[in-house]
């Protein structure tokens, strides 16, 4: 499992921008959304940002804004694999 955002095999939707424009894409754009806190670990990373933080699943992949410091946030679609299925398990309505 990575231990970095850049050990991932991500593609970047939006960059360089804010938190808000990220979560606002990633609820547009997704049909299963779950919302964590600050901290959430997913892909063994740490989410950070204003709460409440959106996670998306798309098909196969997983979205998330994504908060480099002194770069700004990131929308990311990155391979879900078996983190879908923990996400769902873990964050079920």
């Amino acid at each position: 499992m990575a231990s970095c955002i850049e050990e991932l095999d991500y593609e970047i939707l939006l960059a360089h921008t804010t938190f808000a424009k990220c979560s606002k894409l990633i609820q547009n754009r997704c049909r299963e959304i779950y919302f964590v806190t600050p901290g959430y670990k997913i892909f063994n990373i740490y989410l950070i940002g204003i709460p409440p933080l959106p996670i998306g699943i798309e098909d196969d992949h997983v979205l998330i804004a994504y908060i480099k410091p002194c770069h700004g946030a990131f929308a990311l679609k990155i391979p879900g694999g078996s983190e879908i299925e923990r996400i769902r398990k873990e964050l079920k309505k």
